[in-house]
């Protein structure tokens, strides 16, 4: 890593005083990103109305974002699709990969996946019926769960709460072993760990752009397949925009021939824009650089809140090789104590029951921010700031 590469704070707008440790949740706005929606709604939308799917590229501005993430995540270009939310595109995956396994009856996810992910599963279980069934052992204990019934395996690469990773090389290879189906859901990995989609072999992968992608709340999510398995994929949701030729207006769904056929409906061009302005921050940025950066960041966290702080007990992993770009600790009061913290500039959250989380984003945060984001731990951990009653009442988001 060269210090002209990292950090990027110029390229974001984030706000004076605030150290902003929750990146993992919702980046910051990029910079340019307001000017560049202001073009498409003035210029694009203004000045050219419908002609702009044309003459603006807006139809293949889901394609183009696309293959921008796909250099992020080691995948292909075409064989990622963006749009819609991540919520939609994990059934989509499981739905197809469902399809590819028939005889087959099991989802196997684990008890610490993220909980959209497994509503899904079980709605989709709910759907089929049939004698489907979703399974959710341990994650330590997914490896010797993968037996020959299951038809797919799903599992988020980094914990959403404790920040442990999985070993996607290993278990994707289990997984197939076994004859099953491997999708990798990427929310908190997508620009904060290396990924190699193709050199995993996985069949599927999903992902958001909100977090650290930095594409804005509700921004568009993605979907990749293996390109050798895309002629075999039925899309579940078989949208208008992912028939081979939409405005042929055929009366039947004639998916098309490449990962657009998991396109489902109109791409959402404002926040597509956003998106293709903040994945420019990535220009020149080398991923096993950022993973060096963002291990010495949470390292030096984890060593700081430990020795100011012995209340709080680590929840992330200690070894780096299974730690995402997160550090969590376990805290009976950590809502209160997290909003104690936001109060005075120290911006992270809280996952029930009593996880603080903290994001590290190495493109706007450095070794100075971390320092003084734990002084002020210490000083809200050790004089028990928390226990003020403004702290105490939970707003609907945590």
């Amino acid at each position: 890593m060269t210090q002209s590469t990292l950090p990027r704070k110029d390229l974001f707008d984030l706000p004076e005083g605030v150290l902003y440790l929750d990146g993992n949740s919702l980046g910051p706005l990029p910079k340019g990103a307001v000017e560049r929606v202001s073009e498409v709604m003035r210029a694009e939308w203004g000045g050219e109305l419908i002609k702009a799917w044309n003459s603006a590229g807006w139809m293949e501005l889901p394609r183009v974002v696309g293959d921008r993430i796909g250099q992020l995540i080691g995948a292909p270009a075409g064989s990622v699709a963006t749009g819609d939310t991540l919520s939609i595109k994990v059934y989509q995956a499981l739905a197809a990969a469902l399809k590819m396994r028939p005889g087959r009856k099991v989802i196997l996810s684990d008890n610490g996946n993220f909980p959209s992910d497994l509503y899904m599963a079980e709605g989709l279980v709910g759907l089929l019926g049939q004698g489907y069934e979703l399974r959710t052992p341990d994650p330590e204990a997914v490896a010797e769960a993968i037996t020959e019934d299951v038809a797919v395996v799903m599992l988020t690469h980094v914990d959403y709460r404790s920040g442990r990773m999985h070993d996607m090389q290993a278990i994707t290879r289990r997984a197939h072993a076994a004859g099953a189906v491997m999708i990798w859901d990427l929310a908190h990995s997508a620009g904060a760990v290396p990924v190699d989609l193709a050199g995993s072999n996985c069949e599927f992968a999903v992902g958001c752009s909100y977090k650290y992608l930095n594409g804005g709340p509700g921004a568009p999510a993605f979907i990749y397949a293996r390109p050798d398995i895309v002629e075999e994929v039925q899309p579940a949701l078989s949208g208008w925009l992912g028939h081979d030729a939409p405005f042929a207006m055929e009366r039947h769904y004639r998916p098309a021939m490449s990962t657009e056929r998991l396109r489902v409906g109109t791409p959402p061009i404002l926040q597509l824009a956003v998106l293709q302005q903040a994945l420019a921050a990535w220009d020149g940025v080398d991923m096993a650089d950022l993973r060096a950066a963002s291990l010495a960041l949470t390292e030096r966290f984890i060593a700081e809140v430990e020795v100011r702080c012995p209340q709080l007990e680590l929840a992330t992993p200690r070894d780096g090789a299974i730690r995402g770009s997160q550090v969590s600790f376990r805290f009976e009061h950590g809502y209160a104590a997290m909003q104690a913290l936001i109060d005075r500039g120290v911006i992270g959250d809280f996952r029930a029951p009593d996880i603080m989380r903290f994001g590290f984003t190495p493109l706007y945060i450095d070794e100075g921010d971390v320092v003084a984001a734990a002084e002020i731990i210490e000083e809200v951990i050790g004089q028990e700031l928390w226990r003020d009653a403004k702290y105490q009442t939970r707003s609907r988001v945590t």
